[in-house]
């Protein structure tokens, strides 16, 4: 599962074999198995702005994540339960993550940015039995918490409070060596919500094996990492796909340090502070990101960077920004590519030449990605269709959780679907140009516009809405709502700031419109379903003038 350092990307691919023990456990291998031999190596360091920062070392996290499993148990959680984390970047999210790996449970990571309705049915849909959360976390609980009878237990890394349990009492309370669950490649680990473009949000149900699965492309990305001094950091919540298996874990598993930092709005020149002061060797920085530290003028004069890769994903970087990227910080970045149902199956590697402004990468070794047709054939070179992944895949998710018609809508033959369109070049590069779905990409998240338009119905003003990506420079694509007001309403700056605030609240941060326009008339199929494309080629005419 691990890549041999090469200088070239064929003999990569003509050589590489899986072989993932039938015996393997995420918690086991990104804690136990370093600790048993190099107890004091350090594993992860907090970037603390008053300059204070902490580590700990994989002995610690061995230690403590043993502890909170049995403190887990303790409190009934039992394998195949669902644990929910709503945490920020933190030592103790980490902890939590291993301690539920190792018992066999199935981790259930949600972003803080998350409203109490995207909560609530996140909650609900997967079943979780308990929560570790924090004091910003409990107060959104608080409001949802009477309608989740099967949420028993909520565990906080805040001050001691009625109603929940504190972590670091349960750590202190309970033996530091647990017997790791006996678990295997296609034992349930993980379950992520993402959303799509009908219906609501689906929880993509991963096994132990997707861990090792992305050790290939990451290895690939980062310039075959582990190299003396590496050091990851990524600005990207753990909650998601990305910054949980493009960055932490991967390095954990490798005994790479992973730095964590406050959560924040992203700023880019506290980003270049933290990479100088933390000396971060290879970052995880999306596109939108990148975007923005371009605002930070002559970066390499003001911080003293020790840089060495750049990997990029969640969006099209760009040829702009990977132009920006390699000529004012001398790195080339590199795209890679994968959805939360099947990560990292596409990559670039600058150091082995697969790199191209504009194209997301070639397959990474182990992966088999190939552009089809509607009916799953294979198209021939420079012909758009939609980009897939062949199964079986290690990184390829169980299915989507209790619901076995969307898996298999998902698949054609042995293809799995990603609802993107690419086109792949006679050298084996994609180049991505979007979607065949509704799905909008913003700052590096995929929102489904079934779960907005839900919320967005709920407001006493609006009749009919729906929600688009509109075309932007800096986000690839905003929210855009379209709005049928109700009787006795009319169209006002006043109402259309009271609709967005009235998302905000009630879903997410990333998931708001930025822009409502309010319409008399809302396209319809004639079975009453709303032709999203009609408004979104009506926003790229107008990007186009």
């Amino acid at each position: 599962m691990f890549l041999p350092e090469s200088s070239s990307y064929e003999r990569l691919c003509r050589d590489f074999a899986w072989d993932i023990p039938v015996n393997f456990n995420i918690g086991r291998a990104v804690s136990d198995d370093w600790a048993r031999h190099h107890p004091d190596r350090v594993c992860l360091e907090h970037f603390s702005a008053d300059g204070h920062h902490a580590s700990m070392t994989y002995g610690q996290l061995s230690a403590q994540s043993s502890a909170f499993a049995h403190a887990l148990a303790g409190l009934g959680i039992v394998r195949g339960d669902r644990v929910a984390l709503l945490l920020p970047q933190s030592f103790e999210t980490v902890i939590a993550h291993v301690a539920i790996y190792k018992m066999g449970a199935i981790a259930l990571p949600l972003a803080l940015l998350f409203g109490v309705e995207a909560l609530e049915y996140r909650l609900h849909a997967a079943g979780a039995k308990a929560i570790v959360t924090n004091d910003f976390g409990l107060a959104r609980l608080d409001e949802i918490r009477p309608r989740l009878p099967v949420l028993e237990h909520v565990v906080t890394t805040g001050a001691p409070r009625a109603g929940a349990h504190s972590f670091a009492e349960l750590v202190a309370a309970h033996p530091s060596v647990f017997a790791v669950a006996d678990t295997g490649p296609d034992t349930p680990a993980l379950m992520i919500f993402t959303s799509g473009t009908t219906g609501p949000p689906k929880g993509a149900l991963h096994g132990h094996r997707v861990l090792p699965g992305h050790i290939p492309g990451f290895q690939m990305v980062h310039d075959f990492l582990p190299k003396p001094g590496d050091k990851v950091w990524t600005p990207s919540d753990w909650a998601w796909a990305g910054g949980l298996l493009n960055a932490l874990l991967p390095a954990l598993m490798l005994g790479v340090p992973v730095v964590s930092s406050p959560a924040q709005k992203f700023d880019p020149d506290a980003a270049f502070r933290i990479m100088a002061e933390m000396k971060v060797r290879n970052a995880f920085i999306p596109p939108t990101a990148l975007r923005l530290l371009k605002s930070v003028e002559k970066p390499l004069e003001k911080y003293d960077l020790v840089l060495r890769s750049i990997g990029s994903a969640g969006e099209s970087l760009g040829r702009e920004t990977y132009e920006w990227v390699k000529a004012t910080l001398g790195i080339v970045p590199n795209e890679f590519y994968g959805q939360t149902e099947c990560n990292f199956v596409l990559g670039s590697a600058a150091n082995l030449g697969v790199t191209r402004a504009g194209a997301i990468g070639r397959g990474v070794p182990g992966h088999r990605v190939a552009i089809i047709d509607e009916e799953g054939h294979e198209v021939p070179a420079g012909v758009t269709g939609q980009v897939a992944i062949q199964r079986p895949d290690p990184v390829m998710f169980l299915g989507y959780w209790n619901d076995e018609g969307a898996t298999a809508r998902k698949f054609v033959g042995d293809w799995m679907k990603t609802g993107d369109l690419g086109r792949m070049d006679a050298d084996g590069y994609v180049e991505f140009f979007g979607r065949d779905d509704d799905v909008i990409t913003s700052s590096g998240y995929r929102i489904g516009p079934a779960e907005i338009e839900d919320c967005l119905a709920g407001h006493p003003a609006v009749r009919l809405a729906a929600a688009i990506g509109k075309p932007d420079p800096l986000r690839t694509e905003i929210v855009k709502a379209f709005v049928v007001l109700a009787d006795g309403y009319a169209p006002s700056p006043q109402l259309a700031a009271e609709i967005r605030d009235w998302v905000k609240q009630r879903l997410s941060m990333h998931e708001y419109p930025r822009e409502v326009e309010f319409i008399d008339e809302m396209p319809l199929t004639t079975s009453g379903k709303v032709i999203r494309r009609l408004l979104r080629d009506r926003e790229l005419a107008i990007a186009a003038e």
